[in-house]
């Protein structure tokens, strides 16, 4: 199986499971599909969904947005207020409450300053406020700076983004076409699920779903994050019969 479209797995689905369109309606096999996508997102973080964005500080604004339909911040990087092309200099990660600490500041439970003083300079730190789930930038959650940027500093957010999502109107995306068995079978766990038995064949591909993942898995974050110059090759040691 090389790749799947949208209608065929609808197909496949209801081939595998023997239900035809009067049970699984078209609203019912998007909500499938839609779940298993999902859990796959969640399950295996992809090289596919990895994005940068770069953006500007404003001065005494000890907020950043994160980027619309962010799911999680890989990292945040800082360079000077003129110049994006120099060495920049990675954020450390901290909770919000040793920023407050750092930066000698009483924060109200909404992110408001109540009061005390404030610490400007390049931003060392960096910690998540609001959530990052938003599919708006007005949604989306902030990051929070300390010390407060004393200049117009460049940033660049490292995140991961949620998948354009396979449904209708998108035919493909990088899921079906290059983790098809493992959507088909997340799919079919969900029918399984939704009909409510057979419990062996819910088993089943519960089971061959989590085979396809660990396979997907190690060129995810196995083969593909590594090189033959840096890491070695790859050797599988082979037992031999005692002498």
């Amino acid at each position: 199986m090389s790749g799947i479209s949208y209608n065929t797995l609808v197909t496949q689905i209801r081939n595998y499971t023997e239900v035809d369109s009067n049970v699984f309606t078209t609203d019912v096999l998007e909500s499938f599909i839609l779940n298993a996508q999902q859990r796959i997102m969640m399950d295996l973080p992809m090289d596919s969904d990895r994005f940068v964005e770069q953006g500007t500080m404003a001065t005494d604004v000890n907020t950043i947005r994160v980027p619309a339909g962010a799911l999680f911040i890989r990292g945040v990087e800082v360079f000077n207020a003129t110049n994006s092309t120099e060495q920049g200099t990675w954020l450390e990660r901290r909770d919000q409450t040793f920023l407050t600490e750092f930066v000698g500041r009483l924060t109200g439970p909404e992110g408001s300053t109540t009061s005390g003083a404030d610490v400007t300079g390049k931003p060392k730190y960096y910690s998540m406020f609001g959530g990052a789930t938003g599919l708006s930038d007005t949604t989306s959650g902030s990051i929070y700076l300390a010390p407060t940027p004393d200049a117009n500093y460049i940033f660049r957010i490292y995140y991961n983004k949620m998948p354009d999502t396979l449904e209708s109107s998108n035919q493909t995306n990088y899921i079906s076409l290059n983790f098809p068995q493992g959507l088909l079978y997340a799919c079919l766990a969900e029918a399984y699920g939704f009909l409510k038995g057979p419990t062996d064949m819910l088993t089943l591909y519960e089971q061959k779903y989590k085979t396809e993942l660990q396979k997907f898995a190690a060129m995810q974050i196995g083969r593909r994050r590594r090189d033959d110059y840096t890491d070695g090759t790859i050797r599988i040691p082979i037992e031999s019969p005692p002498q």
